[in-house]
């Protein structure tokens, strides 16, 4: 694929770092831009103690000049505040793995005699670098036009009322919302949850929604699995901490219609072909059709709770209860952003894929061309064709 991006670092580690590898020259770039995504994923009803700690800015470190990409790597780092509180210190053993998070499978299969180690690389702290990746990658999707933004539907038991809500309006009120949430009545509902479940000792997952405009038809392909858009979607989505489920466009719910009412139809427009609707999500045969591409996630309830949770003490091998570390109780409003960024992220490569190139110059033109496609071009002549003599 033409972008990619690698990060490394652990949850109380000096820094995050991340490389993003195949961006175009010629994109201004700058660390408030970064900044305020990282701000975003910081903020929210539900957040944890360590928030009031970090800080978090992103120093890019590499190819950047003048404030202006140059077509080799981009390096960013953020700085851990909080590892200053760590530095040093001798840290109890960590010998009680938490179901449904990582520190059992992960110490298995590495051989550690501690946890501590699967806990800093899984830590959903990692997700600080995927959003300073992700800001970078929205910069250069919106040099074309194409935004991406998300907002949460569902939150424990509580599920907004959305029909009818245009939306640049369900993102403009999740954005004024501590829980990101469009709907003040839910958003009111689900604070209250998010304060419950704390006085319990306890967490709450949710379901959340992210949509991008402007996207143009013929990013992915259907020729081969892995260059499928939604699957590449799919891919990064799940990729992200406690995320357990995606669909794209109405997914589940075509699952229960026929055929004649699951589909979006195709109608002529006075500027080109039409839809009636978008129960694909924007997705048909893993290629962009030019809808907007719309997609839910659901989050579990993190593992991570002040109750404990019956497990085995792997240094004695008796039952034994959870223990509890620093965590959020509710990360669903701030995994908006966290997923934002990795949308954009997939939807950047694709594009670069599509357009190819090296500078942002010669990319502006031939995403002008691919705009311009109308009925014309795939006007078809209707003759019989004979495939394979």
């Amino acid at each position: 694929m033409p972008l990619r991006y690698l990060t490394a670092g652990e949850s109380h580690g000096p820094a995050l770092t991340a490389i993003l590898e195949g961006l175009p020259a010629g994109m201004p770039l700058d660390e408030a831009k970064i900044a305020a995504d990282l701000a975003r994923r910081q903020a929210g009803a539900g957040s944890g103690d360590r928030m009031a700690i970090e800080k978090d800015r992103a120093l890019i470190l590499s190819g950047v000049m003048e404030g202006v990409t140059t077509g080799a790597p981009v390096a960013l780092q953020i700085v851990n505040a909080d590892h200053a509180n760590w530095k040093g210190r001798a840290v109890p053993a960590y010998t009680t793995p938490r179901p449904g998070h990582a520190d059992l499978a992960s110490a298995v299969k590495y051989g550690y005699d501690d946890v501590r180690p699967s806990l800093e690389r899984a830590s959903a702290r990692e997700t600080a670098a995927r959003v300073a990746v992700g800001a970078v990658c929205r910069t250069y999707l919106e040099t074309f036009g194409i935004s991406v933004a998300g907002y949460v539907t569902v939150l424990g038991e509580t599920e907004a009322r959305l029909d009818g809500l245009p939306l640049a309006e369900r993102v403009a009120r999740a954005r004024r919302s501590e829980v990101q949430c469009p709907d003040p009545d839910a958003a009111a509902q689900m604070a209250r949850a998010i304060e419950a479940a704390k006085s319990a000792g306890e967490t709450l997952g949710g379901v959340l929604e992210i949509v991008a405009t402007g996207v143009p038809a013929g990013l992915g392909s259907h020729v081969n699995w892995d260059r499928r858009l939604d699957a590449r979607l799919a891919h990064a989505v799940l990729s992200m901490n406690a995320i357990k489920g995606v669909e794209i466009g109405d997914a589940f719910a075509n699952a229960r219609r026929t055929g004649t009412r699951a589909h979006d139809a195709i109608l002529p427009g006075a500027d080109g072909l039409t839809r009636r609707t978008n129960a694909c999500g924007g997705v048909e045969g893993g290629i962009s059709n030019g809808q907007p591409v719309w997609l839910r996630a659901a989050m579990k309830p993190i593992p991570t709770t002040r109750k404990g949770q019956d497990t085995v003490d792997l240094a004695t091998g008796e039952p034994a209860l959870t223990y509890y570390e620093r965590s959020d109780v509710c990360p669903v409003p701030r995994a908006v952003v966290v997923l934002e960024s990795v949308v954009a992220f997939t939807l950047a490569d694709a594009l670069l894929e599509k357009l190819g190139g090296d500078s942002i110059r010669e990319m502006r033109a031939r995403f002008d061309t691919l705009r311009r496609a109308t009925l014309e071009d795939v006007r078809m002549s209707g003759k019989p064709h004979v495939f394979w003599p």
